[in-house]
């Protein structure tokens, strides 16, 4: 992701996580991160970016233990990718000036019931500013 397109509020296919790997990495490699707001936990990692790839990428987990409805689970991810969208500027910035760095992002929902999206939004934006500020010490 380009400099251009951290000033952007788009949500890209190349910025969602799919590789398997990458998940396993992410969840069981003991390097990462989390930070819990409720309803949602966060776990990051920062990796060695190779060419071509985004500086930062995302994930939405919301178990069907938490929420048994499919449309429920379809809602809450749908709000957790807004908030991302519109809040992820700050954090893009700060990991397209760290050279050959890149950032796994993974959000996962913790509660049983559904809350309102500014509510959200709100959750997202002070976990990614916590990350940002976790980064800046380092």
């Amino acid at each position: 992701m380009t400099a251009s397109l951290a000033s952007r509020f788009t949500l890209r296919k190349e910025e969602r996580i799919c590789s398997r790997l990458q998940i396993e990495e992410l969840f069981s490699s003991g390097r990462s991160f989390s930070l819990t707001t409720f309803p949602l936990r966060i776990v990051y990692l920062e990796g060695e970016r190779k060419d071509g790839d985004p500086a930062l990428q995302m994930l939405v987990s919301v178990p069907k233990r938490h929420l048994k409805r499919a449309v429920d689970r379809n809602r809450v991810k749908r709000q957790v990718r807004e908030a991302y969208r519109k809040n992820k500027r700050q954090l893009a910035v700060l990991m397209e000036s760290r050279e050959g760095k890149k950032m796994s992002v993974a959000f996962l929902w913790l509660d049983g019931k559904l809350h309102p999206s500014d509510e959200i939004d709100g959750k997202v934006e002070q976990m990614l500013t916590r990350i940002c500020e976790r980064l800046c010490k380092y």
